[in-house]
């Protein structure tokens, strides 16, 4: 028999104040969206969600300090899988994909999501991938239901990728998130079903999909001391990031964009 994580269920105070967490953290990356084009450095970027956060939504960055992280969001362009550090020599050009990944800190709790941006006019094959792996995040949120697996959340991700002829990266993962920015369960994004802790109502953890245009094999450079994972064949990779809420009936985006509102409503 499968063990349930009792321990790690949400209390209802927690879940509202981790409501209002993904809700700013919502907020901040559709601000960021009207001022990311072709020109602007990634540091711009990382300004500009800083300042957001803190001067407009009274919030804490989440990501600034973590780790001894020393900015406030990760700027992931091209084929960097995760982990970018905003730069003010990294100019974004017409045809990058850029992830931005933002994690705000509300009385004590996280929210944590990100989007990719398309920069000006990008080949089809970048929109592909960018757009494919949008929807192997979804598809692993729609796996979420009672008497839900992770590994049936890992399976979701994994076979929509490998159908579109993509493959997942396996050394990073989705994850419990709390009071932390990193707590239990670890949620892959390959798997089998039926496999793995069975989803309870009150969870809290994000989807977080790596796809790879190329071959899954990750390569780590290190820049002032922080760890980046880039493809190893130096292909393209995308990533979308949603954190979600168990319920009894399904699940709850606690970070979910107005832009995605219509999707919801197509599926519930």
């Amino acid at each position: 028999m499968i063990k349930a994580i009792d321990s790690l269920i949400k209390t209802p105070e927690q879940i509202d104040k981790m409501r209002e967490a993904g809700r700013l953290t919502a907020r901040v990356l559709e601000a960021v969206s009207d001022m990311i084009h072709p020109g602007i450095t990634t540091m711009d970027i990382d300004c500009f969600c800083e300042s957001y956060i803190r001067d407009i939504l009274g919030a804490i960055p989440g990501s600034k300090g973590q780790y001894g992280y020393p900015y406030s969001v990760n700027t992931s362009v091209n084929h960097v899988i995760c982990h970018g550090m905003p730069s003010i020599a990294q100019i974004l050009k017409s045809g990058d994909i850029v992830n931005v990944d933002v994690t705000v800190i509300y009385e004590g709790y996280y929210g944590d999501s990100s989007k990719m941006f398309c920069i000006g006019t990008v080949a089809p094959h970048a929109k592909r991938l960018v757009d494919v792996t949008q929807q192997c995040m979804y598809q692993g949120i729609l796996a979420i239901k009672p008497g839900a697996t992770l590994g049936d959340i890992g399976y979701a991700v994994q076979s929509y990728a490998e159908k579109n002829h993509y493959s997942v990266v396996r050394e990073y993962c989705g994850h419990g998130i709390g009071r932390s920015m990193h707590e239990d369960p670890q949620v892959m994004h390959y798997g089998r079903p039926g496999v793995g802790e069975t989803v309870q109502p009150g969870m809290i953890f994000t989807i977080e999909p790596m796809i790879n245009q190329g071959k899954a094999d990750v390569k780590h450079i290190t820049k002032d001391g922080w760890r980046i994972a880039i493809t190893k064949d130096r292909m393209l990779s995308a990533q979308w990031e949603h954190t979600i809420l168990v319920l009894p009936t399904g699940f709850e985006v606690l970070t979910l964009r107005e832009e995605e509102k219509d999707w919801m409503k197509n599926i519930i």
